[in-house]
């Protein structure tokens, strides 16, 4: 009897619930455009770990070739990986544009290396 009270309450009050749920406001430009800038700073975020990953896994290739070499063991030779990108400091246009910021100077080494030489 118990139970069937119990799960008879709990029916009703699931019911309930579902027809008093109010819908909520739309929200405001200003959160609108907070919303927007926590999401560039986390894709920022993103960008900024994998530089550090990238950083690391050519520290760690490196050392592995340098003892390889030490000891006297035949390594595979390296694997040519495109140079680690620098993403800079967050930057946040409001209206979307890209910001006009000097790029860094990896970035433009990084893009040095990679045009080919010019003809004579």
């Amino acid at each position: 009897m118990k139970r069937t009270a119990a799960l008879t309450l709990s029916a009703l009050l699931a019911v309930a619930g579902a027809t008093v749920q109010a819908k909520l406001p739309a929200p405001s430009d200003e959160a609108k455009a907070k919303a927007a800038e926590t999401a560039a700073k986390a894709a920022h975020g993103g960008k900024v770990a994998n530089f550090q990953l990238c950083k690391s896994m050519d520290q760690t290739a490196a050392g592995y070739f340098a003892a390889a070499k030490k000891t006297g063991k035949a390594a595979s030779a390296a694997v040519a990986t495109p140079a680690c990108a620098d993403p800079g400091a967050f930057v946040y246009v409001a209206d979307g544009t890209a910001p006009a910021a000097a790029a860094s100077p990896a970035a433009t080494v990084a893009a040095a290396a990679l045009k080919p030489a010019a003809k004579k």
